[in-house]
């Protein structure tokens, strides 16, 4: 019997490929084909129905409960931050389901939002997983990289770039993401007043910036950059793309501190005056301490929501070296077990790294760099080695922070 497409009519040795069927054959081109039939007609399997029901808005947006339970799998304290955070983002895409032919003619603005926190507080980490839980495209772009167009450096449409990339191309996707700017307080002006010369990496970054937060049309060059001038724009339209930004704004305490100090003049004064807490002054930010750090008014406008990140203390520290989902030990058991080893740290051990983190004052960063020195040799030699255990012991912690010079 000849085998021949039973759609084309070609035999076998005029196709390159001919599937066989129950009772027929089809070739590589008509498959092609068919495949090309069934798209265009909108009809798609379930799974490709999942993958695009975000593309078209969230069809049920988690409630802010929901959001923070998500959160707290995998980050430890700030409650604060992270009821800010899940208020927001529900608003936000509440704000993206809310029908077209309103008519009482209310329209809900973005609020976007600005963290403000000390290094390894987790600003990246909170965005991050909420983005995850959201399915929505997600980008971190860093805020250092950035200056005015027509100097070295990345333009701030590259910011959209980076997630029309994520987003797969896909703009109606990339018009309902999430974007986290990280180190916006890196581009602070030097001064707090304004400059007669160019500040082409400080404020003239704000200024580009804008237009982005606020919400325009923008051309954005796919490929990035200006290498490529003959390329394509594609048009992203960023009034429906949620922005959060975060910084350490390291001194920023100082101004707040000047800031509460204004009106303790006089005994009533004194007896009026909050009991502040010292420790924590970053509790106490204000719009007007960012302006005063070097952001510009118009930016801080654009910036509705602003949130802190407590610094971290030994118990929280503790936490999260075993608690998160994703946690640090948690992350080193699963490698030992990929190769059958069974990885166990006893409390003093554990209390050990906490009190070297604690001493460098790098927040969970810090966990990670000490766990990761800790640990060096150990990931080296015992998967050689023939044993089904491994325990790390208060004093092979200390051994290995000699060995590195972390003592």
């Amino acid at each position: 019997m000849k085998k021949a497409c039973n759609f084309c009519g070609r035999g076998e040795r005029e196709v390159k490929l001919l599937i066989s069927g129950v009772n027929g054959f089809i070739c590589e081109d008509c498959a092609q084909q068919a495949y090309q039939i069934v798209r265009e007609s909108g009809l798609k399997d379930d799974q490709q129905k999942d993958n695009d029901s975000w593309k078209g808005g969230l069809k049920r947006v988690p409630k802010p409960h929901e959001l923070k339970k998500y959160l707290d799998d995998y980050v430890i304290g700030q409650d604060e931050a992270k009821r800010f955070l899940s208020v927001a983002v529900y608003n936000h895409y509440k704000r993206l389901n809310q029908p077209t032919d309103d008519k009482d003619g209310v329209e809900i603005e973005k609020s976007n939002i600005i963290m403000v926190g000390s290094t390894g507080t987790g600003k990246t980490l909170l965005a991050r997983t909420i983005a995850k839980m959201l399915d929505v495209p997600f980008t971190i772009v860093d805020a250092t990289v950035f200056t005015e167009a027509g100097y070295v450096g990345e333009d701030v449409e590259s910011i959209l770039t980076r997630l029309l990339q994520v987003a797969d191309y896909d703009v109606e996707a990339t018009q309902r993401g999430i974007v986290f700017v990280d180190e916006v307080d890196k581009i602070a002006r030097k001064a707090d007043n304004p400059s007669i010369t160019r500040d082409v990496s400080g404020e003239g970054v704000q200024q580009g910036l804008l237009k982005l937060l606020e919400g325009t049309v923008v051309n954005v060059p796919p490929k990035g950059g200006r290498k490529h001038p003959d390329q394509e724009y594609v048009h992203v339209d960023t009034r429906n793309i949620l922005f959060i930004c975060g910084g350490a704004f390291d001194g920023i305490e100082r101004k707040i501190a000047q800031r509460l100090n204004t009106h303790t003049v006089g005994y009533n004064s004194v007896q009026n005056v909050r009991k502040i807490d010292k420790d924590d002054l970053m509790k106490y930010v204000q719009p007007q301490d960012l302006k005063s750090f070097g952001l510009i008014p118009e930016i801080i406008g654009r910036l509705p929501i602003l949130t802190y990140l407590n610094p971290l203390d030994r118990d929280a520290l503790r936490r999260i070296l075993v608690e998160p989902k994703n946690s640090i030990i948690r992350q080193y058991k699963k490698l030992f077990d990929m190769d059958g080893i069974t990885l166990s740290f006893t409390d003093e051990a554990m209390e050990t790294i906490v009190d070297k983190a604690v001493e460098y004052k790098l927040g969970a960063r810090g966990l990670r760099s000490i766990v990761e020195s800790v640990m060096m040799d150990a990931m080296f030699d015992v998967p050689s080695q023939n044993v089904k255990e491994f325990t790390v012991t208060k004093e092979y912690v200390q051994q290995q922070l000699n060995k590195s010079h972390l003592e």
